[in-house]
């Protein structure tokens, strides 16, 4: 199984979306200034996750939760937009 999952940062509220088979070992990672596009932004908090089977579907997925439509879909989900 592999995991997309969506952080946010309580810093300034921006959204990271990474995939990981181990999402609470990856966002301690995140949070422990490990991931370099992320430190800066500490510390995250875990607001979305979704389970897919095999890596291709959830890169497809990440990919998506990375444009502008699926940043767009996480704002209006999680009340984010103003």
């Amino acid at each position: 199984m592999v995991f997309v999952y969506v952080l946010k940062s309580l810093v300034d509220g921006r959204l990271y979306v990474g995939m990981s088979q181990d999402v609470i070992n990856r966002l301690k990672e995140h949070n422990l200034g490990r991931t370099k596009s992320t430190k800066g932004y500490r510390p995250w908090i875990k607001i979305h996750e979704e389970v897919y089977p095999d890596r291709p579907t959830a890169r497809h997925r990440e990919k998506y939760l990375k444009s502008g439509y699926g940043k767009q879909w996480l704002k209006e989900k999680y009340k984010l937009v103003p």
